[in-house]
């Protein structure tokens, strides 16, 4: 389980314009917001990420890198460029099962011919300068995803009034014997 304030897993994957795509390259003023996606079957997750091309420009304002990744093939990814409206967003491929389950994705077996046979579930990361969690939201299915708006909002707030991030406190367990 990835905790705010603790490193995490560093990742490096290709990029539909032929380029490599590294986490701990990256050199944001504020974030780097890593868009986990299902793939080029999903009509929600083209409404997510034109929507997100569309609002690059008010990211980058606020210091925030961003990428979209999937397990999508170079084959489908580039497809997916194509074929949705987002000329501008650095898209990254062949995101394995196992990097997901670090990131702490939720993966699907395909459930039609259009789906592939395994593939990650949505996960919006927010990864401070330093390649520590920020902020984290995981989805189990295609729905219910934060809109942009709330997150712009967010990333204005966290910034203006120095709000750490939260939610890595230790719980300790108690067991009670019968």
């Amino acid at each position: 389980m990835l905790l705010p304030r603790k490193e995490v897993p560093q990742i490096e994957l290709n990029l539909i314009n032929g380029t490599r795509w590294s986490l701990q390259a990256q050199e944001s003023e504020s974030f780097t917001m890593m868009v986990f996606y299902r793939g080029i079957h999903c009509p929600v997750c083209k409404k997510q990420l034109e929507e997100l091309a569309g609002r690059l420009d008010e990211f980058s304002e606020r210091g925030v890198n961003v990428v979209a990744i999937s397990s999508n093939t170079e084959e489908l990814a580039k497809k997916t460029a194509e074929k949705w409206d987002i000329p501008e967003l650095p898209l990254a491929y062949g995101l394995t099962i196992s990097q997901a389950r670090e990131w702490g994705l939720y993966v699907s077996n395909g459930i039609s011919d259009k789906e592939p046979d395994q593939f990650t579930e949505p996960g919006l990361f927010f990864v401070k300068p330093d390649n520590t969690l920020y902020a984290a939201s995981i989805q189990t299915m295609p729905f219910a995803r934060p809109g942009f708006d709330d997150i712009l909002n967010m990333i204005d707030y966290v910034t203006k009034n120095d709000y750490p991030a939260r939610g890595e406190a230790e719980v300790a367990l108690k067991t009670e014997m019968a």
